[in-house]
């Protein structure tokens, strides 16, 4: 909703003002008038004021030097000079000292002048609404450039913990890949996630290829007991061969709705008088 309209008429001669007043009467604003400057002044410190219309020789205070003061104290009033002396040393005066929207001459024309005016309110709320649209992209702009910097600082902090867990995994991988037994993991579907460079020592890793099935290469009775332990969600282990102290023992991975997968270890049983897991083969055996 615009704000309620209100025009400023500075003249030392009041038929001029009142003439004014008359033709601006069917203007839906409010006409305030002054016979100075300092009347002007006056009055602008009490009331919202949109647009001026000055003359330009006045006694005491001329019109360019009102609209100067007017310029100072209220830049966005809309500021229009009224004079006789329409020669080009006063207009650059006006414009250059009260940066004037308009120059009008006497004796001025009346369609002129009212168009003037109307235009002059028009730009005054058109200043009015680009201030207040600047004045919310401003803080639309903080607020973006705030919000740019929490996902900057966000995505850093994710970017410096995923590298930590790289390293970490990296590091993991090689200790998994040298450790002295064989070490091979699958998913909850049995596929081949993971195999180590010791497994080979251990069993034929052959027909065990990453993203297959672990049932293609590995015997049926380790893979049992390896799907056993994946669907009892425990730890099991087997003796392979106990002369030669060589077995294996697998560990379900956990997940929040079950299992995620299974890591199975060969050649533990050197441990086995120290090892609950471990038991003689008899097929598939439960670790307590």
């Amino acid at each position: 909703m615009k704000e309620k309209l209100s025009l400023l008429l500075v003249d030392d001669e009041q038929n001029i003002l009142k003439s004014l007043k008359r033709l601006l009467i069917d203007v839906d604003c409010k006409v305030l008038t002054a016979e100075s400057g300092e009347d002007g002044l006056k009055l602008l410190e009490s009331n919202n004021i949109q647009v001026v219309v000055s003359d330009y020789r006045m006694p005491g205070m001329n019109g360019v030097e009102f609209l100067n003061k007017v310029k100072e104290k209220y830049p966005d009033t809309i500021r229009i000079v009224l004079s006789g002396y329409a020669d080009a040393g006063v207009i650059v005066e006006a414009i250059n000292m009260g940066h004037v929207y308009k120059f009008i001459p006497k004796p001025w024309d009346d369609q002129n002048l009212l168009t003037t005016v109307k235009d002059a309110f028009e730009r005054h709320w058109l200043q009015k609404e680009n201030t207040e649209l600047y004045g919310e992209l401003s803080i639309k702009y903080k607020e973006l450039q705030n919000l740019t910097k929490t996902l900057e600082e966000r995505v850093s902090e994710r970017t410096r913990d995923i590298e930590f867990k790289n390293k970490a995994l990296t590091v993991a991988q090689n200790i998994l890949n040298y450790l002295p037994v064989g070490v091979i993991g699958i998913d909850s579907e049995a596929t081949v996630v993971y195999m180590n460079k010791s497994l080979s020592e251990f069993i034929d890793t052959k027909r065990l290829l990453l993203g297959e099935s672990a049932k293609l290469g590995l015997e049926d009775n380790i893979f049992e007991m390896m799907m056993a332990s994946l669907e009892e969600q425990k730890s099991f282990s087997l003796i392979i061969n106990e002369t030669q102290g060589f077995g294996i023992i697998c560990s379900p991975l956990p997940d929040k709705s079950g299992v995620m997968g299974l890591l199975a270890c060969f050649d533990i049983l050197k441990y086995k008088k120290t090892n609950p897991y471990c038991a003689k083969l008899t097929g598939v055996n439960d670790g307590q």
